[in-house]
């Protein structure tokens, strides 16, 4: 089998993936300053970006119909097109000093809306250019990238920021230019030996006449919760992220409260992103090797052990280094699980099975300030954490408990895992 990174359409489609991925970092750090700066209201800013995140969850069960309908190289395409048109808005009103309340609630929720339409066909692609025994190692890469990303992000920003807003939109629309361009390559490259071929044309509506886009979302949810493995994927990511994130606002919380400068605040950030790119370097070959249920397993109870061990200490460095040593094991889990679950789905459903994943995901993660603050408010921060260190625990039990997910095994058994526990075969 071809290596990973000699797959050309598989680079092809990580540095699509990966610019889009930073234009979307650059556009969430800038967007809450400028709208602070612009409205000098934090109650207009929280307005500007609940919406753009309530408009990314809806449309994302949409965009997950549109991958599943329509091929998905070239939707990739089409959203970073409109990306690029909507960046370059973006830095032509602020390079003309037009930037108001209603302009960037306008322009965020138009981006917010491109990212749930668009990006759910990127993420489903990788199925077309890398085959189910590499496809734990490129999560593990995925994951690398991704606290790179997150490292980056911040700082980069903050740089272009201070050139002003225009700077941030120019890089934006580049990016997005970056990704297009190297979508489009995806589709001109000759596929890798072992991997799969072009894109399998869109499935024909079956029945009279074609169905309804509820129709196929309830179709996606319902095959997903028919498979106790996957249906154990969705749940387990969904608590551990509503647990981990949680403890971590909360204890960030509870440091400003403290008095702590928000540089020493932010070393906790970026503290755990240089820790999960750590162990993202690692992430292939553990996958690859250890059978995924005992990895999972072992990853969760750490996060568990990890986020009870932040209620014990107080001071930012502190904080970090308790935070670090489970996000250490973070992304191998990651990698797993995401990898295990598009192994598992037919190419059919993968994009409403994507789409689902990422709202039950990111439906919980908006109740982690919520839990962070009214737990501080009335219990404190020793017994806030420690709840929410109970739900990471919840997290781990769930995945012991559940024999499906439990006996998940290692990369190169995936495909025929999954085979043989599907009930009813995909046609």
């Amino acid at each position: 089998m071809t290596p990973l990174f000699r797959n050309a359409r598989y680079v092809a489609w990580l540095v699509s993936d990966t610019s889009r991925g930073l234009a979307e970092a650059l556009f969430a750090f800038a967007v809450p300053l400028i709208a602070l700066v612009v409205t000098d209201d934090p109650a207009q800013a929280g307005v500007i970006a609940a919406t753009g995140a309530a408009v990314r969850l809806v449309l994302t069960l949409a965009g997950g119909v549109l991958a599943d309908r329509r091929p998905r190289v070239p939707l990739m395409i089409a959203g970073a097109v409109i990306g690029c048109a909507l960046a370059g808005a973006f830095t032509l009103l602020a390079t003309a000093d037009a930037l108001t309340f209603a302009v960037l609630l306008a322009i965020d929720a138009l981006l917010a809306a491109r990212t749930g339409l668009f990006d759910v066909a990127g993420e489903s692609a990788l199925k077309q250019v890398v085959a189910p025994e590499a496809m734990g190692r490129a999560q593990a890469a995925n994951q690398a990238r991704d606290a790179a990303l997150q490292l980056a992000g911040g700082p980069l920003g903050g740089l272009l920021l201070a050139a002003g807003a225009g700077a941030v939109g120019a890089a934006m629309a580049a990016c997005h230019a970056i990704a297009g361009a190297s979508a489009w390559a995806i589709s001109r490259l000759r596929p890798a030996a072992g991997a799969p071929g072009a894109a399998p044309r869109p499935r024909a509506a079956s029945g009279a006449g074609p169905r309804s886009a509820g129709r196929e979302v309830v179709e996606g949810l319902a095959w997903i919760w028919a498979r106790p493995d996957l249906r154990g994927v969705v749940v387990v990511t969904t608590i551990v992220n509503l647990g981990i994130s949680a403890a971590v606002t909360t204890a960030i919380y509870a440091l400003q409260q403290a008095g702590h400068s928000p540089a020493a605040i932010g070393w906790v950030g970026a503290g755990v992103g240089a820790a999960m790119l750590v162990g993202a370097l690692g992430a292939g070959p553990v996958v690859h090797r250890l059978p995924t249920g005992l990895v999972a397993i072992a990853g969760l109870a750490a996060l568990a052990c990890g986020a009870a061990g932040v209620a014990l200490v107080t001071t930012p460095w502190a904080v970090t280094a308790v935070l670090a040593a489970p996000a250490l094991l973070l992304p191998a889990v990651n990698a797993g699980l995401s990898g295990y679950f598009v192994v598992a789905t037919p190419d059919r459903l993968l994009g409403r099975a994507n789409a689902a994943a990422q709202v039950f995901s990111r439906g919980a993660m908006p109740l982690a300030p919520l839990v962070a603050g009214l737990g501080l408010a009335w219990a404190g921060r020793g017994p806030t954490i420690l709840v929410c260190a109970g739900i990471c625990a919840l997290a781990a039990a769930l995945a012991v408990g559940t024999r499906a997910l439990r006996i998940l095994p290692a990369e190169p058994a995936w495909a025929e895992h999954a085979r043989r526990a599907d009930p009813v075969p995909a046609a």
